[in-house]
């Protein structure tokens, strides 16, 4: 008798029901990072509100489209595994700096295009690098990305930073109320529902926000209807050797991010990013990259809250955020959908972000749980890293006297980290010590009790990827 093979989870599809739920929940997740980037670019280069509404509508769509490249594919292109797509924060800073100093807009497209294909010819390199993200260094990234997120959840909580308000009882009181609600659903609703539990917070957070006067809808009825962002719109781009320079550096650090969230996805759903699959994931991260030069946006890069959402509700279909990516491409195709969601106040997704991002962080904690930490150097592997990720969180102006290279490196708490597990995985775990450690010649190699010989760390850090889950 045939049997019928089961599909893996990344590839079941979903009832239409729950494909929407899932998938709103998705954008709900990343839309305020999503709009962050324009926001902040076009208010630094002093853009009107009709060029600053159009970079946010092109941004959408280009998310969407990026997000649906990485979660459907296509031959070379694409991860296949629920990824988020949406603009890396590593770029804003050189972008900023080219707007308002070099050449304006056409000259930060031209870079970008330039950094997109830089991505896709190094995109195989990267993938062949994957021997170097053994659970020990995996462990270590995912807790630093959860970490590094914390902030930017407590900044929503307090009302959202440089927001009037911030800081007030009554906006912690909204993010408490609405992270009680995740928690209550996650605990006690039917599966589905624990499923949608931060779709669930933020309805119930909106549905208290808007009569006690913390947004209103007015901006909804000012939006329009319909947009279309045409190729080029800002002028033909600008290719400028500065530019092209400090965004081949945001190219770098980008991929690393990208890196580190796909593994942290496969982790997740039980589907580990190969060699192969993790360069089609960077490749589709150039080309997005290349499609945002062309429509008017930035570049593109994974988004780790999303990464927190699917640890979060276990729901590992990638068509999931394949939808989600759907969504996406209508609201930046009707800005009137782009302005309902945008009226979400920035309390709400606070308290649900604390939840998400909190389980990044506990993911990486139980990879680090497999990994062997017992008369070796695998602890400093973990702690220095960490150390190193957490500088530019806490002291946001640490490295303000360096120059702009290092600090679009340095300033990313999630590359700074991920560059020095690995450095030091190397160090400790790969590099042959001569005449052995301390340990090896005060114990001769003999095994711990339970436990593997004293001073074999690599042992333990090749331990295999699956068993880590």
């Amino acid at each position: 008798m045939a049997t019928t093979a089961v599909a893996h989870p990344v590839d079941e599809i979903p009832p239409v029901r729950q494909l929407a739920a899932f998938g709103l929940q998705h954008v709900l997740a990343m839309y305020a990072g999503a709009v962050a980037v324009p926001l902040i670019v076009g208010g630094a280069m002093r853009l009107s509100p009709a060029d600053l509404a159009y970079l946010i509508t092109a941004d959408l769509l280009v998310c969407g489209i990026a997000t649906l490249i990485q979660c459907v594919g296509f031959r070379w292109f694409g991860v296949r595994l629920p990824v988020m797509q949406g603009c890396t924060f590593a770029a804003v800073s050189p972008m900023v700096l080219i707007g308002t100093t070099d050449g304006g807009l056409p000259a930060i497209y031209g870079s970008v295009i330039v950094a997109g294909l830089a991505i896709m010819l190094l995109a195989p390199v990267f993938g062949r690098l994957l021997r170097f993200f053994p659970p020990l260094v995996t462990g270590t990234v995912i807790l630093i990305i959860g970490v590094s997120l914390l902030p930017v959840a407590g900044n929503w909580a307090a009302g959202g930073a440089g927001s009037k308000d911030f800081g007030e009882p009554r906006n912690l009181a909204l993010a408490g109320f609405v992270l009680a609600v995740v928690l209550g659903v996650q605990r006690f609703a039917p599966v589905f529902l624990s499923r949608i539990a931060v779709l669930v917070g933020i309805a119930a957070g909106l549905a208290v926000a808007v009569p006690l006067g913390f947004t209103d809808f007015g901006g909804v009825a000012d939006a329009d209807w319909l947009g279309i962002s045409t190729p080029f719109h800002f002028g033909a781009p600008a290719f400028r050797a500065s530019a092209i320079a400090s965004m081949l550096v945001v190219a770098l650090v980008s991929m690393t991010e990208t890196t580190g969230d796909l593994i942290a996805v496969g982790e997740l759903t039980g589907r580990r990013a190969e060699p192969r699959t993790l360069a089609d994931g960077l490749r589709a991260d150039g080309l997005s990259t290349v499609l945002g030069g062309v429509f008017n946006t930035f570049p593109y890069t994974a988004y780790a809250q999303n990464v927190g959402l699917v640890g979060m509700t276990r729901v590992r279909s990638r068509w999931v955020v394949a939808a989600a990516g759907g969504i996406l491409v209508l609201l930046g195709l009707l800005p009137k959908l782009g302005a309902v969601v945008a009226a979400i106040p920035a309390p709400v997704l606070g308290g649900a972000g604390l939840v998400m991002f909190g389980t990044v962080a506990a993911s990486g904690l139980r990879t680090l749980s497999r990994v062997d930490f017992r008369g070796n150097g695998n602890l400093t592997v973990v702690a220095v890293p960490v150390a190193i990720g957490m500088l530019p969180v806490g002291v946001p102006t640490l490295y303000a006297k360096f120059p702009d290279w290092f600090q679009t490196v340095m300033n990313s708490g999630i590359s700074a980290g991920c560059l020095s597990a690995i450095v030091l995985n190397l160090l400790f775990n790969h590099l042959p010590r001569k005449g052995g450690s301390a340990a090896d010649r005060d114990a001769g190699g003999v095994a711990e009790p339970g436990g593997l010989p004293v001073g074999r760390g690599q042992d333990a850090v090749e331990q295999p990827r699956e068993e880590a889950l």
